[in-house]
């Protein structure tokens, strides 16, 4: 059977509201949607919907066009449950399902949430944000799936289905402009390219641009640009669909994006008293002298540039034979990132990272999936094998300012009232001349190559025992073997801190600040990036983890109307190595402050086994969806990754717990082209009450028993759709999108002043047309309220002290001393879009 044809519906509430998109005249004619006539293919079968045991949300096209979503940060507002969040870069993108994911800033974590585009495992969620062109559907796998879904993944899968070509000719196009001097274009056509049922293509070309939200004070500079987080890229997608005869199918997908932004400046949140230091130091402003992050005014002398190239091609096969039907879907894909950062986000010279070919990300993935699939009896069965050859190219650069050496000093002199006396304290300390300790533009520049090679056995079946009672089991095999090759390099030797480490140094630092003080400023002359017993030093590392992971569903349907189901689930997500320098006082993770370089920097696997209890329900004349899932997830070894001031680290987590109630409901009123559609998610998401292993200097210390960061409590999203005549050869049509999140802390180290209070974003568009969609003019506008929220909240670099009591490492906010910094959630944006169709 066409893949195509299997599309008839989609795997949840959601997208039944985006399908109802029955032109004027055709409204009167068909008959209302009721809830029975929706496949899904969420189990890689053909189902229907309130026949599948998995809590599965998912958008169809028309939603996702009525709601303006164009990659899947734009998801969240139709899916609750679901957080995506960037940072540094959008290529430093994570999702969250349930307030469980892996937080995106370290290239060497596999991710918690999967993304699968196209059936293609994609090796990270930075990869798939941007305009994802015209999408048949996008679904959310609520939990883990640990047997069908390429990679194993702990929390989550957000599968991702484009429009494949089509045999009849259509064509389309779309130009937009909004606020912030935004616009686009785009553009598709697709059609037979020989005979009429054999092959066909289809091709998708976009153009983006906007300014950026936030202005830019960036002091004297070198940057001069004016602007962060603008937009600016272009894609292009093709598809060939190839039917040689009623038992085949291929299809071949080549796509490639290319992005050149500025992004992403940080706000102040809080300014903290190191402000006046950097002050002195930068001769102006270098920090909000009150923090007022919703002024939108990055402070950063640096630029933030950042390049992401994306392109790949894929074969799948379909073929009918006769015990079954085989899939093959072959992928070989290459994603890029390249990227500068004011590290210290003030107009203060401190620290930076320059985009010069030196600090980049780079994944070529090869991914081979094969499944055979059939029914015997009462048993569909499914088996299946996956491989993955990934490599991953990291190298890093971290350059010290004009400013580094005099800012250091002035922190270490712990005074800031006699400039003239403490302004060349380095070179009291080591007995250098001025800016020659850390010299401005040297640094450490490290290369990490990692080869990762996943290979996969898997089966699903189900068994109907009886025409009301069935039972699934999934059960997966893998391997996953991990190479690493470390280089790391300093590029003036670390003179500042081998003047600290010997002998004589130590002596000479003692005579000036005195005994008790030479181990803090033997630290602070010994800060990653500055020690050389980095330098020059080379490592390699392997492991291999065999895991096994499965679930067992049984299902019960009570009546034609009531499905209820029990399941269980183990996942499970690889370990790996933690790609950035860690030190410590034996050079060992257990280790405590010191400088040490850890020689093993790799991580434990992250496993899952997750309960779940469901009730489907199918009411008023199948015209009502209303499903309720109770679930328990209990996590080991969560891999936490983790700024510590310095820093990332990744730490194994011995306990996670997220429990709680996912709700979806949809209502095809009796009002002819309204519809609605809700859904909500309580999740109790938490760490267990065992303190932090490997935790130097109570870094984590307010995780035991405490919320996980970016983790709701509650969550909730809505949309209403409306669409009716307007006369006989007009339409309207009508879409509010909502999504409401309660109170969660935006920071790893869950630091109270990173909490962000609920808060509410509304989406809403207003179409006017032709009845037969020749044309469509379109306004709209994303979060229409402004609300103001944080992504990710963080320690500004080298600014302050955290409040936590030496005794107990409680925090004590009058002891807290640190600049908090932000990165912020998008501002209102409205805009005008034009359709046509050809």
């Amino acid at each position: 059977m066409r893949f195509t044809q299997v599309l008839c519906g989609t795997a949840s509430a959601v997208v039944l509201a985006g399908l109802f998109t029955a032109g004027a005249v055709q409204a009167q004619e068909v008959e209302i949607p009721t809830v029975d006539s929706i496949v899904v293919t969420a189990q890689k079968r053909e189902q229907n919907l309130q026949d599948v045991p998995v809590v599965v949300t998912a958008v169809g096209a028309k939603l996702l066009q009525d709601t303006g979503i164009k990659d899947i940060k734009d998801l969240t507002i139709l899916t609750p449950g679901l957080t995506v969040t960037s940072t540094t870069s959008e290529a430093s993108t994570t999702a969250r399902v349930r307030g469980v994911g892996t937080v995106g800033d370290n290239p060497g974590l596999e991710s918690s949430v999967g993304i699968v585009i196209d059936g293609v495992y994609r090796p990270r969620n930075g990869v798939s944000f941007g305009d994802l062109g015209e999408m048949e559907r996008i679904e959310v796998l609520k939990g883990p799936q640990g047997t069908l879904f390429g990679k194993n993944t702990s929390a989550g899968v957000i599968n991702v289905v484009t429009k494949e070509p089509e045999f009849g000719f259509a064509a389309n196009a779309e130009a937009t402009i909004g606020n912030f001097n935004a616009h686009g274009l785009a553009a598709s056509v697709t059609g037979p390219l020989f005979g009429t049922e054999t092959l066909a293509g289809r091709l998708y070309v976009a153009a983006r641009e906007r300014d950026g939200y936030n202005d830019v004070n960036n002091g004297r500079g070198p940057s001069d640009r004016d602007q962060d987080a603008d937009q600016g890229f272009y894609t292009v997608r093709g598809q060939l669909l190839f039917v040689p005869n009623d038992e085949a199918t291929f299809k071949i997908i080549a796509d490639y994006t290319k992005r050149d932004e500025n992004c992403c400046g940080a706000v102040q949140i809080r300014t903290g008293p190191t402000a006046g230091i950097l002050n002195l130091v930068s001769g102006g402003v270098a920090l909000a002298p009150t923090a007022k992050p919703y002024d939108r005014v990055v402070y950063a002398n640096r630029g933030t540039p950042s390049s992401i190239e994306d392109k790949g091609v894929s074969l799948e096969g379909n073929i009918e034979l006769p015990i079954g039907e085989l899939t093959s879907i072959t992928a070989i894909r290459n994603w890029r990132t390249d990227n500068g950062q004011d590290s210290d986000f003030s107009t203060a010279d401190l620290a930076y990272r320059n985009k010069d070919g030196t600090n980049y990300s780079e994944f070529l993935t090869f991914t081979q999936e094969l499944r055979l699939a059939g029914k015997t009896g009462n048993l569909d069965w499914l088996v299946g094998a996956f491989l993955a050859d990934e490599k991953l190219e990291t190298k890093a650069n971290f350059l010290y300012g004009n400013h580094y050496e005099q800012y250091l000093g002035r922190l270490l002199s712990q005074s800031a009232a006699n400039p003239a006396g403490i302004a060349n304290f380095i070179s009291i300390l080591t007995g250098r001349a001025p800016n020659t300790t850390f010299t401005p533009g040297q640094g450490l520049r490290d290369s990490y190559s990692q080869r990762a090679k996943t290979i996969a056995l898997f089966t699903s079946n189900t068994l109907q025992l009886t025409d009301a009672f069935s039972i699934t089991a999934g059960l997966r095999y893998s391997a996953d073997k991990k190479d690493l090759d470390t280089y790391q390099t300093i590029t003036d030797g670390g003179v500042g801190c081998g003047i600290g480490l010997s002998p004589a140094g130590q002596a000479r630092i003692a005579g000036i600040v005195g005994p008790a003080s030479t181990p803090l400023v033997v630290g602070r002359l010994c800060l990653p990036w500055a020690n050389p017993l980095f330098n020059n030093r080379g490592t390699h590392q392997t492991r291999t983890d065999k895991e096994w992971s499965g679930t067992v569903k049984a299902a019960y349907r009570f009546s034609p109307e009531v499905f209820s189901y029990a399941s269980f689930a183990r996942g499970y997500k690889g370990g790996g190595y933690n790609l950035d320098r860690t030190q410590s006082s034996n050079g060992l993770q257990s280790g405590g402050q010191g400088v040490l370089p850890i020689q093993d920097t790799s991580f434990e696997g992250e496993f899952v086994d997750s309960y779940e209890i469901g009730l489907k329900n199918t009411l008023f004349n199948r015209s009502v969806l209303f499903n309720v899932t109770g679930f328990y997830q209990k996590f080991t070894d969560f891999q936490l990754n983790t700024f510590l001031g310095t820093s990332f680290a990744v730490r194994s987590i011995p306990e996670v717990v997220s429990q709680g109630v996912d709700v979806d409901f949809l209502w095809f009123t009796p009002v002819r082209g309204l519809s609605v559609q809700s859904g909500f998610t309580y999740a109790k998401t938490e760490y267990g009450d065992q303190k932090i292993p490997n935790d130097p200097g109570n870094a984590l210390s307010q995780l035991p028993g405490s919320r996980l960061s970016l983790a709701p409590e509650y969550s909730a999203s809505g949309s209403l759709t409306y669409e009716r005549p307007v006369g006989d050869n007009y339409r309207a049509r009508f879409n509010v999108g909502a999504k409401y999140s309660s109170e969660y802390n935006t920071g790893s180290d869950l630091f109270p002043p990173k909490t962000q209070e609920g808060y509410t974003v509304v989406n809403a568009r207003i179409g006017f047309g032709a009845a037969s969609e020749a044309w469509t003019v379109e306004l709209w506008g994303q979060n229409i309220l402004d609300e103001e929220y944080t992504q990710v909240g963080f320690n500004g670099f080298l600014q302050g002290a955290s409040g936590l009591s030496a005794t107990n490492a409680t925090y004590v906010p009058a002891n807290d001393t640190i600049t908090y910094d932000a990165f912020l959630g998008a501002p209102r944006t409205y805009g005008v879009t034009l359709r046509a169709k050809f």
